[in-house]
Formats: C-alpha cells, structure tokens, sequence
C-alpha cells in the first residue's frame, strides 16, 4: 500500500506541475532597423594582435554607451593557458571611440573554483553574451578531452571576474560536446534562445530555449543529409520565420542553410547554398529596406578574405558590398551586433588567429553600397 500511495503521490505531483507549466512562447521578438540617416559612417575602432600564441573567436556584449569585446587567448588553441580576454568599447560624447586595454577576466583555475558543483577546467574557448541576465556570459569549456568533449557553462560575472558558474544541461552524453559561436534569439515574451551546437559523431546545430530561471526547457536540431551543420546563424526574419546560416564541418566548400516557419519549433534539412565558403562561420543581422547583411568568407580564390554582403531576398542571394581585409590573412569568425545607438559593430580574427579587428558602421554606410 505504501509504495502504492508514493506511486499515485508522485503521478499526481507530476500532474499538477504538467498543468502548471506555462508554455514557451515560440514567437520571435522582432524589432525594425533604423532609417539611414546622415553620412556614411565606416570606421575601425579596434585593432590588436599578439606577438605570440593565439587571440580568436571574438563576441560582443552590449552595454550601455558601447559594448565589449571578448575572446580567448593563450599559447595555443585548446591549451591549459587559455584564458578569456575582454577589451571594452565606449563611445566619447565627441563620436570617437575609445578602448580600454585588453585583460583577462575569466582563467581556467578561478572558473573551476566557482563552479557548482566545483571541477577542474583544462581550457576554455568560444564565449558568447548572455543576453537574458546581466553581467553573464555562455562559455564554452572543457574538464577533460578536447573541443568534442566540451560543455556550455552559464558564467556570472561581478567586477570583472567569475563569481558562478553551472554547466548548462544539454547532452545526455555526461553533458558532453556543446559548443557556442553566435548570440541568442529573443522572444516575443522576452525570453531567449541559445543557439548552440553538438560536434561528436552525428553533429548537428541547435537552439536551445530555456525557462525563467535560465533551466534548459527544450532543444531543437537542425539537421542535414550527408554533412554537419555547426555554429548555426539564427535570424528572425518575422514572428514566425527565420533562417540559421550554418557551416558545414565537413567542409564541402559550401555555406548551408535551415529554414524555421514555426518561431524555431522546426527546422528543415540544412542544405547547400550558392554561396562558396569555407570550413567557416558566419555572422549576419537585419538591416534597413528589408534586407540582412552577413560578413562571411569567399570560396576557393578568397577563403581567407572577409567581405560583408546584402541579401534582399531574406538570404536566398546575396551581393558583396565591401571586402573587410584584402591582404590575404585568414580573416574569420565575424560578430555583428546592433548597439544601442543604431549603429553597427562588427568584430572578427586576422592574421591567423593572432588578432581581432572591429569596425562600426552604420545604416546610412550600409545603404550607399
């Protein structure tokens, strides 16, 4: 009787919560871009390399008056020395813009420390902005093996410096081999959409919802025949539509595409576009007109040179507008984040890994090309 009663007991608990439970909200929160107005603007407004190892994969986190720049840096890629490095953005009320000078904010033995429960982290990499609560970061992290082992971790930060930390539960494989690259998704209701990506055995890309608290409620796959969509590109085109650009692990040279009706409930297969590209990510936002704008790679005769492009036709073509870097320099890993002001920053590697760039530019600079 007694096992009977915790039986029902429990089915009726799991019940209650089920009625309880409020739906996700799985329309996209989509806002119009500004109306070009005065000159052009396009100017470089950060420039840093190293004199050894790496410093790569660069994401913006806005703020108030300017943003954050923020990548990894260390010996080498995947190494025990990697840490993560931020330089901040402020716009002067002259219209200059100053950068502070680069520092480290998170290393491996102090994200350890403040993980719940603790654990020993060998190396870090790609580091997004948590857009749903302030002062948080999603990194990409790794206790054991290499990238294909890695995990995403929920990072608060306080004074510049990790203060907690919980892995993001994502994989039933020891919640293993997530990764992040491009920023979240708002919703209709305010929440967000994480996407991320799985890169052991069938990879594939996803977007990852979450609940209040920041608890991963659900995950949607974008998928594809024969390659291994990663570091998905998500952009809202309307409440229901959107499009993930996505890279193909493979490195079939071509850039792929998945295509949501539904708010990111479904995905379609990912599949090729025209566009040539190497083994590569992407970056892309909506601008004026109607049209996106994307900075991607070319293909065979310029893999290494970044270019920004418009598409006016919700991205099934597109035309470059402007080529960022012409000396060959195996300029990748493009950012491109709205700031507060309008304006646009753009953020990426050069010189092999060695380096990062960002330029802002505005809608008026956009719309002349």
């Amino acid at each position: 009787m007694g096992i009977l009663a915790l039986t029902l007991l429990s089915l009726g608990l799991s019940g209650y919560a089920i009625w309880r439970d409020k739906g996700l909200e799985w329309s996209f929160a989509v806002s119009t871009p500004p109306a070009p107005q005065g000159a052009p603007r396009f100017e470089t407004v950060f420039d840093y390399s190293v004199d050894q190892g790496v410093a790569h994969a660069p994401a913006i986190a806005l703020r108030e008056g300017g943003a954050d720049i923020v990548w990894f840096q260390g010996s080498s890629e995947a190494q025990p020395d990697v840490e993560i490095y931020r330089a901040r953005l402020t716009r002067t009320p002259d219209g200059t813009w100053q950068a502070d000078a680069p520092a480290a904010i998170i290393k491996s033995p102090a994200l350890g420390d403040v993980f719940t429960p603790q654990q020993l982290v060998v190396t870090m990499g790609n580091t997004i902005e948590n857009e749903a609560k302030p002062d948080s970061l999603y990194a990409t992290v790794v206790s054991v093996g290499g990238w294909a082992m890695a995990s995403v971790a929920d990072v608060t930060m306080r004074d510049g410096h990790p203060v907690h930390a919980r892995k993001l539960n994502l994989s039933p494989f020891l919640n293993r081999s997530f990764l992040v690259k491009s920023p979240m998704v708002a919703y209709a209701d305010g929440s967000h959409g994480l996407p991320a990506y799985f890169e052991m055995g069938s990879t594939y890309g996803a977007l990852v919802r979450f609940d209040e608290k920041g608890r991963v409620r659900d995950q949607r796959r974008m998928t594809g025949d024969g390659v291994k969509p990663i570091q998905p590109m998500v952009v809202p085109l309307d409440a229901d539509r959107g499009v993930a650009f996505l890279r193909d692990f493979n490195d079939s040279g071509r850039l792929y595409v998945s295509r949501t009706a539904d708010g990111g409930q479904s995905w379609s297969r990912a599949e090729a576009t025209d566009i040539a590209h190497p083994n590569a990510p992407v970056a892309a936002l909506p601008v004026s007109g109607g049209r996106l704008l994307m900075a991607l790679n070319g293909g065979a005769q310029s893999a290494d040179l970044l270019h920004l492009a418009v598409s006016e036709d919700d991205g099934a073509t597109w035309r470059v507008i402007q080529t960022l870097d012409r000396k060959p320099g195996d300029a990748r890993y493009p950012m491109l984040r709205r700031l507060d002001d309008g304006d646009i920053l753009l953020v990426y590697s050069h010189g092999t890994k060695t380096g990062l760039r960002a330029v802002v530019m505005n809608e008026a600079w956009v719309a002349a090309q």
